[in-house]
């Protein structure tokens, strides 16, 4: 363990520079219910237009979410219920660090060759212009799903950078690395994350605005009823010997 955690302080520390990293800025585009920014000093609900800096803490409650964007950086990030993410924290190149939990990363493309990074446990993820989902489960297991450009994962436990490109997605801990290709990214996932831009809370038992998930006539689905069956039409009287 100590092997791995010595490979991992090795591997954030090779971007480094003899100067101390820029502050990166925040902002909150969007909160819906519980949202809780932690600063050094205290410990405040978030707010729509609310600003954030480098060290604070972002946590999620349950069926909550939050939008915030880094401008210089170009990035945005959705950050759904049950999530503790941190702000930079001083690494050079991190922008978001994930503890616990999901987001959806959104980054434009920039020029130049400065790193956009978020970390999570076991490896760091760089990119030049993506769309992509990280989870974090209550064990540490990181998946990435990748919806649009390339995601290069660095990996203390890889000799070599690992490429995850659009349409797959990868999976890793602290003690496994991620595995020698990815697997192709299954549908209700590919579904679930890019362009959720509108600011609605993921319900994880449904849909993202809390209603259950389905489609009207899906007789599979858990959304509006089919139409009921059409009514029997009367039939004509079956001759002299029938009944009136």
């Amino acid at each position: 363990m100590k092997t791995v955690l010595a490979s991992l302080a090795m591997l954030t520390a090779a971007a480094a520079t003899t100067t101390t990293p820029a502050p990166v800025g925040y902002r909150f585009d969007d909160v819906k219910r519980t949202v809780t920014l932690k600063t050094a000093k205290q410990e405040t609900p978030a707010a729509k237009g609310a600003h954030a800096q480098s060290g604070d803490r972002v946590h999620t409650g349950w069926f909550s979410y939050a939008l915030i964007a880094a401008e210089p950086q170009r990035a945005k990030f959705e950050i759904f219920s049950s999530t503790d993410v941190q702000l930079a924290g001083g690494t050079p190149g991190v922008i978001l660090s994930v503890e616990r939990g999901r987001i959806h990363a959104m980054f434009d493309k920039i020029t130049g060759s400065e790193p956009r990074i978020v970390q999570t446990p076991g490896a760091l993820l760089a990119v030049r212009g993506t769309q992509y989902n990280v989870e974090v489960d209550a064990a540490g297991k990181t998946t990435v799903d990748v919806f649009e450009g390339t995601v290069e994962i660095r990996s203390p436990l890889r000799p070599e950078p690992f490429l995850v490109h659009a349409g797959e997605t990868s999976s890793f801990t602290r003690r496994e690395p991620p595995p020698d290709r990815p697997m192709k990214t299954p549908d209700d996932r590919r579904q679930d994350a890019p362009g959720r831009r509108d600011g609605a809370p993921q319900d994880p038992h449904g849909g993202h605005d809390g209603t259950p998930t389905g489609h009207p006539g899906d007789p599979g689905g858990h959304g509006a009823p089919p139409p009921p069956p059409a009514s029997r039409p009367p039939q004509p009287p079956s001759g002299p010997g029938g009944h009136h």
